[in-house]
């Protein structure tokens, strides 16, 4: 049984109470959300609430056992309407048992405060006059903790509080987003402003390429804007990344994200998901929006949404950085463009091309291409002239050369571009190839020929603990001639682990069988003792 769950359906209290009765516990709370009739002064006739039901889920049911564990009670429950509902209706119900009543309390009040700030539920709100408006589930109020004993010595505490609005104070009147300039603009006028707030985009990645996508498209008044990213922000991110402050280092990306976009634009209804895009979750995520846009800096995620959103039918703007260079492509399956497939038939391995850690990056580069995602975002919605069609841009921003490279759509996919791969790729699972040491003479004892990977300068900057080590850049390694005898064991290393394991996982493919990562890479081993 979920412990935490979602019903289109009026809900039971009795009966879910009832699936928390338990000899053992002699403390009850509870909590009620009910729809209300008004929110900031509007008179409100009903609401509809969504949610991205795997997510939700899956974090909600953590919180049930963060509940569990923190307050050491014995059972707890949480069910979300989703759907219609009148005024009125009950939105929410959360049920704790325990051995005390005091720590129901606490277990209570903490499920439905974190619910409503960590789950990714959305409401919209019908008023009288018309209108309507997304607005996000958070900071419900708290349960009372106003409670009667039963025969039985339980302890019971009803909080029938009501749903409120995110923000907990109304904002004057007068600050409300201004779209005068670009509603000046003959191609977009109030007929363009319309449609982008009626436009739904996905970006996917809150990074160095995905904050100026997110800045202008809340500052444009798009509608609706979904974020996802499952990592925390770290000091290294902030010098291209400038929608985050220093304060903000160890939180995710999305949530932070979205609450400053909130504050730039409250119109803009914005949908965080701290996770990570896999084969499991894209399609179901995706086809709630209108538009995606890439802002990923691995391949298996730029590839999978290309695949994804060629099947579904839906447009999606990809850019890639390294260094001083980026290109980016449009890819338009409605109108049978050319897709990443097309001109890359087989993703390459994450790893075997540098990301922004390991390559290097000025934080204007990714800000650049991501203002031109963003802008090529809004031509399509507003479809503008000179969409990016059938090329592929690419600037080099040392020397600002720019080219259009055409995108011809390949004879396979002449008629329907879906082929996941024109050779499916199966690479070795890691845990044969990454191996652990204590250091790397533990290696070379062990019979280990090491290789170190890394660049010239990440060798000189930080040396290799180890005095026999063999330095072969990846790329020599890659295209060159093997330089140990094919049945003499080696170790790859790199900074992290991260390229290493690519690299082996390719020589692997190519029939070099004794190839080995250091997982963790140089990072994960001990500093040499100095003598």
């Amino acid at each position: 049984m979920s412990t935490f769950s979602f019903s289109t359906e009026p809900l039971d209290i009795a009966s879910l109470a009832a699936q928390l009765r338990d000899p053992s516990c002699g403390g009850y709370s509870s909590f009620e959300g009910w729809v209300r009739n008004h929110n900031e002064g509007q008179p409100v006739t009903r609401l509809e609430y969504e949610a991205f039901v795997p997510l939700a889920v899956k974090e909600g049911e953590r919180i049930i056992r963060e509940a569990i564990e923190r307050f050491g009670v014995e059972h707890a429950l949480c069910v979300h309407r989703i759907g219609d509902l009148a005024i009125g209706d009950l939105a929410v119900w959360v049920g704790v048992s325990a051995r005390h009543r005091h720590e129901a309390f606490l277990a209570c009040r903490y499920i439905i405060d974190e619910v409503k700030h960590r789950v990714p539920i959305w409401k919209k709100e019908h008023y009288e006059n018309g209108d309507s408006g997304w607005v996000n589930c958070e900071r419900c109020a708290a349960p009372s903790e106003s409670s009667s004993h039963t025969s039985h010595g339980h302890k019971h505490s009803h909080g029938a509080e009501h749903e409120r609005h995110a923000h907990e104070h109304a904002r004057p009147a007068s600050l409300v987003p201004d779209y005068s300039r670009q509603i000046a603009l003959k191609e977009v006028g109030a007929a363009g402003q319309a449609r982008l707030r009626s436009s739904r985009v996905l970006v996917v990645g809150c990074g160095g390429l995905g904050v100026p996508v997110l800045m202008y498209l809340a500052g444009a008044g798009v509608g609706r804007l979904g974020l996802v990213d499952s990592d925390v922000l770290e000091p290294s991110n902030l010098h291209r990344q400038t929608l985050y402050a220093l304060s903000d280092v160890g939180k995710p990306k999305a949530e932070l994200a979205a609450e400053r976009l909130r504050a730039l634009n409250p119109d803009v209804d914005v949908r965080p998901y701290t996770l990570r895009l896999n084969a499991e979750n894209a399609s179901e995520l995706i086809e709630q929006y209108d538009l995606v846009i890439d802002c990923t800096d691995n391949f298996s995620t730029k590839f999978l949404l290309n695949d994804v959103c060629v099947r579904l039918e839906r447009p999606v703007i990809l850019s890639s950085v390294y260094q001083y260079e980026g290109q980016i492509q449009v890819v338009r399956p409605e109108r049978k463009s050319a897709c990443l497939r097309c001109i890359w038939p087989d993703a390459t391995r994450d790893g075997l091309v540098g990301n922004c850690a390991e390559a290097g990056v000025l934080g204007p580069v990714p800000g650049l291409f991501g203002s031109l995602q963003a802008l090529e975002a809004l031509k399509l919605l507003l479809n503008l002239p000179g969409q990016l069609q059938g090329e592929l841009l690419v600037m080099n921003l040392v020397d600002l050369t720019v080219s259009r490279v055409r995108a011809r759509r390949s004879g396979e996919c002449v008629d329907h571009c879906t082929r996941v791969s024109s050779k499916p790729r199966v690479d070795e699972d890691a845990a044969t190839i990454e191996l652990q040491f204590a250091s790397l003479d533990d290696a070379r004892v062990q019979g280990f020929e090491v290789i170190d990977i890394r660049e010239a300068r990440e060798v000189a900057s930080a040396p290799a603990p180890c005095a026999s080590v063999r330095h072969v850049p990846m790329n020599e390694l890659l295209h060159g001639q093997f330089p140990v005898a094919a049945h003499t064991p080696c170790l790859l290393v790199c900074a992290s682990g991260r390229r290493s394991l690519a690299t082996a996982q390719e020589l692997r493919s190519r029939g070099l069988r004794e190839v080995y990562s250091l997982r963790g890479g140089v990072a994960a081993l001990a500093p040499r003792p100095v003598t």
